[in-house]
Order: C-alpha cells, then structure tokens, then sequence
C-alpha cells in the first residue's frame, strides 16, 4: 500500500500534467486533503506528508481531530452544514465549501461576530441539477451572491460544485465547464473577488483542473478514505 506521501507526489505529477495540457501555472491549484474517512493517524500522516489543507465534512468526526492537529495547516468543512452546527465550525474550519442558503449564512454570521472571525465560504451551486445533491440552482445565483454583501464576516471567495458518479467525462467536463462559466459571469458583473472554483475529487480532478479548479477535494486517491 503506498503512503500519504506517495499519493500525494503522483497527485501533484497529475495536477502538473493536467495544468500543461490547460495551459495553468500548477501553483494555481490547492489540494484539499480529505480526511473525513480516516483515523487520527492517518490525518497526521497527511500533515506530516506536506499537505497544507484539510477537509472534513462531519462536524463529530472533524472537531476530534482538529483539536488534536488545528494547529497544523488549514481546515476546510467541506459537507453539507446544519444550523445548529455552525457553532462548532466557526473559529475552526478557516474555509466552508458548502453554502447553500441565506438561513445558514444568517447563523454563521451571527457566531462569527461574537467571537471576531471571518470564514471564507464557497458558494454550492447545483449545476447537475441532481435530486439527491445540495446547492442552490445556476438561475438563483447571481441574487444569492448579491444577498452576501450584506455580511460583514462571512467572505464569499468562490462557487463549489460536484460532478455526477459517472463514467462520461464528456458530461463531467460540461458541469465544471458550466461553473467555471458562472464564475466568471459573476466575478465580472457583481463580485470581483469571486475568484476561486472548488471542484473535482478523486474520480475527475484531472478534468476539474483543465476546466480551471483552484481547490480540488481528494479522498480515497490521496489519504485511502473514500472520496
């Protein structure tokens, strides 16, 4: 079985690969590290490997080990997120991917004003249009990045998306093809520091990173959790 660090090598051998074929400068690209479905040995593995950013996306599995490694590199809460557990990311979790309603970004920036921080959050859009995945729709996105200037510590930084589990890279390319377009859409007509794009995981992000990720989430390819 390869290591942390063997992964992570071939990753960054892929990434390179993928920014020549796209014409990237590879320095562009951040990997999120997901952990999520590996013990405290392993996430320390991770950090010990070189990895700056990791992702968690259960708050019952990530506060244990963050309070053992916070310390180290950078947490990102990548799951889907409750309200009521908002308290025990704010002051963590430096960046969320997964904002996906005004409800939750009302309770996000309440916490963070009590105690002074600031997140930076990925806005979810659901490109896919999928049933059974979260994130607002591609026609309620420019008024919902409109609605986040009303918040002083919540710092809006890019849109997130998941491609559908299949084996049509044509269709896979078209989702992150749609978000990237998005993206640019509102960084030139609303937010110009909307600048950032997190997608791609274990199974696409060669594709992700040709279509212009700049946070690519990966699992069972990097730590051996699932992705």
């Amino acid at each position: 079985m390869k290591t942390v660090r063997q992964n992570y090598e071939q990753v960054q051998t892929k990434i390179r690969q993928a920014c020549a074929r796209a014409g990237r400068n590879p320095q562009e690209v951040q990997v999120v590290a997901v952990t999520k479905y590996v013990d405290l040995e392993t996430t320390k593995e991770t950090l010990d490997a070189g990895i700056l950013h990791i992702g968690e996306s259960k708050v019952q599995d990530g506060i244990p080990k963050w309070k053992e490694l916070g310390d180290r590199g950078t947490w990102h809460f990548i799951g889907h997120l409750q309200r009521k557990k908002s308290k025990d990311v704010v002051g963590r979790f430096r960046y969320l991917h997964s904002l996906d309603r005004l409800s939750l970004a009302d309770e996000l920036e309440r916490r963070l004003e009590v105690i002074g921080d600031e997140l930076n959050v990925f806005i979810q859009v659901n490109i896919s249009g999928e049933e059974t995945k979260y994130g607002i729709s591609p026609k309620e996105l420019e008024d919902f990045v409109q609605a986040m200037s009303k918040y002083k510590f919540i710092k809006p930084i890019g849109l997130m998306t998941m491609a559908p589990h299949t084996e049509n890279q044509s269709l896979i390319r078209e989702i992150f093809q749609e978000l990237k377009y998005r993206q640019v859409q509102i960084q030139n007509t609303v937010l110009p520091t909307l600048s950032e794009l997190s997608m791609g995981m274990s199974q696409d992000y060669e594709i992700a990173v040709e279509e212009g990720a700049t946070f690519v989430r990966l699992g069972s390819t990097l730590t051996g959790g699932r992705p």
